[in-house]
């Protein structure tokens, strides 16, 4: 059974001016997510921004998360660390303030060898219950996740049931999907990349995207559930302007504006991420108003 099908939402942690978590307007954005059709939330990931919380705030927005959405969708828990006693930390306390599963990255920095990956996912997995979901994201951690490793870790452990695939090598997630056999569903790390990873045998995205256009977002799976594949694709195309200038500076540095644009959020960051380029801003503001939500 997986933890959701459809759009999971990658979602940003609002800051104030002053670098501090902004809760009401946390809140604020947990509610249109969930207003707007969004089948999980994803808490504190690479678009949260943990990697410059500390512990203690990366656990409280966590919390925070889980007391707001009160079961109405699934609430994953990014706990991923390059140190794998902070990984195994992270996860325990997220589990018990009731989070649905986890999602481990892939250690970054340090990276692993293919044996190195599978005794820290494996070792970070035996320490809790819940359900854990890979993450692979090459170009941001340097260490790429082979399918053989995904597959022995989804046999040898119960709780690791699926992977955020986010290397953009749709000729390796092909090849996982074909020696997996389903023994562990695969997730769309890539806005541009949902319906191929569908066609693949996929259950849906975790999206930076679905953070300004959750229910679009969503309707990209549903309409491909449906048997609506030209639906599906239609509404994948239609958003690839709006995609591209998501990522046309480091993620969330546009996605956080764009909800600022949106009136949502009041837009801070922490160093090193910065302020987008006015250029940059013309072009992600343009392509909102082009797809019909600014």
């Amino acid at each position: 059974m997986s933890i959701f099908t459809g759009s999971g939402v990658a979602i940003v942690t609002p800051m104030k001016a002053n670098g501090e978590i902004d809760y009401p307007a946390f809140e604020k954005l947990i509610e249109f997510q969930i207003a707007g059709g969004t089948d999980a939330i994803i808490v504190c990931g690479t678009t949260g921004e943990a990697s410059t919380q500390s512990h203690e705030e990366h656990l409280e927005t966590v919390k925070f998360c889980v007391d707001v959405v009160k079961k109405r969708v699934p609430v994953i828990a990014g706990t991923g660390s390059n140190c794998t006693e902070t990984a195994v930390y992270l996860s325990k306390e997220a589990e018990s303030y009731g989070v649905d599963a986890v999602l481990l990255v892939s250690p970054y920095y340090n990276k692993a060898t293919q044996n190195g990956l599978y005794q820290h996912f494996k070792t970070t997995a035996d320490a809790i219950n819940i359900p854990v979901i890979l993450y692979n994201v090459p170009s941001r951690t340097g260490c790429n996740i082979l399918p053989e490793t995904v597959v022995r870790l989804a046999k040898d452990c119960k709780n690791i049931v699926a992977i955020k695939e986010a290397s953009g090598n749709i000729s390796q997630i092909a090849h996982l999907a074909a020696i997996s056999k389903g023994c562990i569903d695969i997730y769309s790390g890539n806005d541009d990349q949902i319906v191929p990873i569908l066609s693949l045998g996929g259950k849906g995205v975790i999206s930076v995207l679905a953070n300004v256009a959750p229910k679009e977002t969503h309707n990209i799976c549903q309409y491909y559930f449906d048997g609506k594949v030209k639906e599906s694709c239609d509404e994948q195309l239609r958003a690839l302007d709006l995609c591209n200038a998501l990522f046309c500076e480091v993620n969330p540095i546009p996605v956080k504006k764009a909800l600022e644009l949106m009136k949502m959020i009041p837009g801070g960051l922490r160093l090193p991420l910065t302020e987008m380029e006015p250029a940059n801003c013309e072009r992600l503001s343009k392509a909102m108003k082009e797809f019909g939500i600014l």
